[in-house]
């Protein structure tokens, strides 16, 4: 008897069987007995999710002393691989909607943008000086867009996702 009063059987809860695709070992739909469908990106590429959504809500005083940031970040490689874990790291953790928010924030983002801006980080090599490098209290993360096609979006090209 659990603290609810429910009781169960000896043999524990009653696993529900799932239909899987002989053909392909995909789990199929519950209601359609079809594959399901894999999530999509909400982001297209690192730099649309640092464009959009990450140099918007990780605002901190750049001042090219105490914390450093590159607003031409694509020119750094360590710093293009780092954002890029943070990228497809969200984009996994967004869709538990328990606590993928919070486990992202604590294991990846916090620990990541702290060494990207850390002044012996990625962007050591960057012009911290230089106001391009540079926000004030609250605003965005410095950034320029970069150069055409670097970063294509990866929606339009579904076998470029994995």
């Amino acid at each position: 008897v659990s603290d609810w009063g429910d009781d169960y059987d000896e043999d524990g809860i009653e696993a529900e069987p799932i239909d899987v695709d002989e053909d392909t070992a995909e789990v199929a739909d519950d209601d359609t007995g079809e594959a399901a469908a894999e999530p999509s990106l909400y982001y297209g590429s690192v730099d649309e999710f640092l464009r959009e959504y990450l140099r918007h809500v990780y605002r901190r005083k750049i001042d090219g002393r105490h914390k450093v940031w590159a607003a031409r970040w694509w020119e750094y490689d360590e710093a293009v691989i780092r954002l890029e874990a943070l990228w497809r790291s969200w984009e996994h953790l967004r869709l538990d909607g328990k606590t993928g928010m919070s486990v992202w924030w604590r294991d990846h983002a916090d620990h990541h943008m702290a060494v990207l801006m850390d002044p012996e980080g990625p962007f050591l090599a960057a012009d911290a000086t230089a106001e391009e490098n540079q926000c004030k209290k609250g605003a965005p993360l410095p950034y320029q867009a970069p150069p055409a096609g670097l970063f294509p979006d990866v929606r339009e090209d579904p076998g470029s996702a994995a």
